[in-house]
């Protein structure tokens, strides 16, 4: 019985990340002040983020995963002061997608 070792799948990464809850977010008050001032005043608080997208190739999406992780440990986050989530789902390989 021989195995073959499967082919890697491309796989899309979103990553959100955000400052930790106890971090101050000026660029949060400036937007949330300019929403104010333009009469959003509704609008109690803001924190920005950043949205990040990804395409790789992994065995599988655990291993996309864990890979993903990796990057947000080493440089798409900085974790003193951030948090982030990630999401991973197989890659679009439709006419226009990204490549």
């Amino acid at each position: 019985m021989t195995t073959q070792a499967r082919a890697p799948k491309r796989w899309l990464a979103e990553v959100f990340v955000s400052l930790k809850p106890v971090v101050n977010d000026p660029q949060g008050l400036a937007v949330r002040d300019g929403l104010h001032m333009l009469g959003y005043k509704e609008v109690d608080a803001v924190r920005v983020g950043k949205y990040l997208t990804l395409t790789l190739t992994a065995a599988d999406r655990e291993a996309a995963e864990a890979r993903v992780a990796a990057m947000c440990e080493q440089l798409l986050a900085n974790p003193v002061i951030e948090q982030y989530r990630l999401q991973v789902s197989e890659a679009d390989d439709a006419p226009g997608s990204q490549g």
